[in-house]
């Protein structure tokens, strides 16, 4: 091992459960949305819930749909997580490169022991959100900061934002081009991001600022009119406001207009 890397990368994702089953989803439920970066509700008043309520509930239901897409390899966000850091290690042979979860397995913190382990001096550590959030890449930066307290040996860097790094979005444009020419191109491009609680925003978290500013961008490298895309947001839970316009009624809208042929990414 004496000849081995000395440098690393770590590239963190969100999380997945460890089987499409009810008690494995409860569990990896159970850590991501027990995370205040997460859900910021008084863990007094949201523990009970959690645990008493969303968790029985949502247990079943979320096992049946990842059930619906899970690959043989597994689920479908570590398979291609995992491959994603393959690729990275091809074109990186001089450095370790491992991939790592912020809820569930691989988990981020014995990730970063193993890479100490194995002789890691540097660790460069990428969430996989281009997109800085509170909710996502600071509860990353958290673990790694009580990491880096008890390793002050090893220095760690992380990646925070990268959300209109060119090289990033000439990949996302290359891999949309790509597209259209073996499918065709649709009357009309949604990016759709991920939502988080309007409060949230308004209270500083620059989410939405970011994805805007990545989707001028890719826009930009595609060459796009500002008609020819538009921006929309998903994924909401509870019944707070979230960022705007929603995904789903985005979509209807279009569809109302007349529009009959929708690429979203």
């Amino acid at each position: 091992m004496s000849n081995a890397p000395t440098t690393a990368l770590l590239a963190v994702n969100l999380g997945t459960p460890d089987t499409p089953t009810a008690p494995a989803v409860r569990r990896y439920l159970a850590e991501f949305l027990g995370d205040r970066r997460v859900v910021s509700i008084p863990p007094l008043l949201w523990k009970p819930l959690l645990h008493g309520l969303i968790l029985p509930l949502r247990g079943g239901r979320s096992a049946h749909k990842y059930a619906q897409v899970w690959l043989p390899e597994g689920s479908p966000l570590a398979v291609h997580t995992r491959r994603l850091a393959q690729g990275i290690q091809q074109l990186l042979p001089d450095w370790r490169v491992r991939d790592a979860m912020r809820y569930g397995n691989p988990a981020l913190r014995p990730a970063l022991d193993a890479l100490a382990a194995e002789g890691a001096r540097r660790i460069v550590v990428l969430p996989l959100y281009p997109q800085y959030s509170t909710t996502t890449t600071a509860s990353v930066e958290d673990v790694v900061l009580q990491w880096q307290q008890r390793h002050p040996k090893v220095k760690v860097q992380l990646v925070r934002d990268y959300a209109e790094d060119p090289q990033w979005v000439a990949a996302v444009a290359a891999s949309i081009t790509a597209y259209w020419q073996q499918h065709g191109r649709a009357e009309k491009l949604v990016f759709s991001f991920h939502g988080i609680p309007q409060r949230l925003a308004d209270a500083g978290d620059p989410y939405p600022q970011r994805c805007e500013a990545s989707a001028r961008a890719i826009a930009a490298a595609l060459g796009l009119s500002d008609e020819a895309w538009t921006l929309a947001y998903q994924s909401r839970f509870g019944r707070e406001r979230w960022l705007q316009p929603y995904a789903e009624p985005t979509l209807w809208a279009m569809a109302e207009r007349g529009v009959r042929q929708i690429d979203v990414v």
